[in-house]
């Protein structure tokens, strides 16, 4: 056993996590959704050759000692104080974020101004703004920058400062003095973690800052997040769902964040994906 998992099975048990040694079969599972970001039950079936029973048991142990979180029909890695690589999370809850990208951007109309912060389902927003006309984008992500400027009806700036390698966010205090310098219609943020309190968490206190500075300066802001963020943890406050005026997910929020929405008046858009299924009964 290496010196790092000696001290996370220590932490387990001092937490009350019950530590049993994994099969070779679940070391594997975790190896992949460490690769992939998240496994699904039958996939993971076809693979191993077993039954999803014994897969479900599997994943269910996983869970027991917090290596895996599960979500609907597989599991994600669990996280704690350090998120997953950002290639990883492209794969996390994808076609759900496809579909709160395109309903996020069907909210924001033609002729605005709008800022969009670091995030894989941030990108999705951007992905789906590209027929707009006549925005102004500012955003300290990369990415979104490199698939809107080439939209000759869409001005990006892109805010200066340290880029982080892993992911092209653009951090630190010249990024948040060029976003200080706007007053913009829409602020669309993202967030690794939803705490049931209403809490939105994130793992880079450089990052969080940036995110703080886009929800100072603008006049609406859309939280897109898919329900995975529901049932993770994440070290670094951002903000409070209080503070937001649109939240895009795809599932039914929970009782108590339902209530906060409802007593602060902040829209809910459950941006339901396409499945496989539903497409072959819209072609029937």
């Amino acid at each position: 056993m290496t010196c790092g998992a000696n001290a996370r099975t220590m932490e387990q048990i001092a937490s009350g996590v019950r530590v049993t040694a994994l099969s070779h079969r679940q070391s594997e599972i975790l190896n992949l959704a460490r690769a992939s970001g998240r496994v699904m039950v039958d996939d993971l079936a076809r693979r191993f050759d077993v039954s999803a029973q014994t897969i479900r048991k599997d994943l269910n142990d996983l869970c027991d000692q917090r290596s895996l979180t599960r979500i609907h029909g597989g599991a994600i890695i669990a996280s704690g104080v350090e998120n997953l690589a950002y290639e990883a999370r492209r794969f996390v809850a994808a076609e759900e974020k496809r579909a709160i990208g395109v309903a996020a951007a069907s909210q924001i109309p033609d002729g605005c101004s709008l800022f969009i912060n670091i995030g894989t389902t941030t990108e999705e927003v951007a992905s789906a703004l590209t027929s707009h006309q006549d925005l102004l984008v500012i955003t300290n992500n990369l990415n979104v920058a490199m698939l809107l400027y080439k939209y000759p009806r869409i001005e990006v700036i892109v805010a200066g400062g340290t880029v982080r390698r892993s992911d092209g966010a653009v951090i630190g205090s010249a990024a948040i003095g060029l976003i200080g310098q706007f007053k913009v219609d829409y602020a669309i943020i993202g967030a690794s973690a939803i705490d049931e309190e209403g809490a939105l968490l994130d793992f880079d206190y450089r990052e969080v800052q940036a995110s703080q500075a886009i929800i100072a300066n603008a006049r609406s802001v859309m939280l897109v997040a898919d329900s995975t963020k529901l049932r993770r943890s994440a070290p670094v406050r951002i903000a409070h769902l209080s503070q937001i005026q649109t939240f895009v997910t795809d599932e039914a929020l929970p009782p108590a964040l339902q209530s906060i929405c409802d007593t602060r008046g902040i829209e809910v858009i459950a941006a339901l994906p396409k499945r496989a299924d539903d497409l072959d009964e819209s072609a029937a």
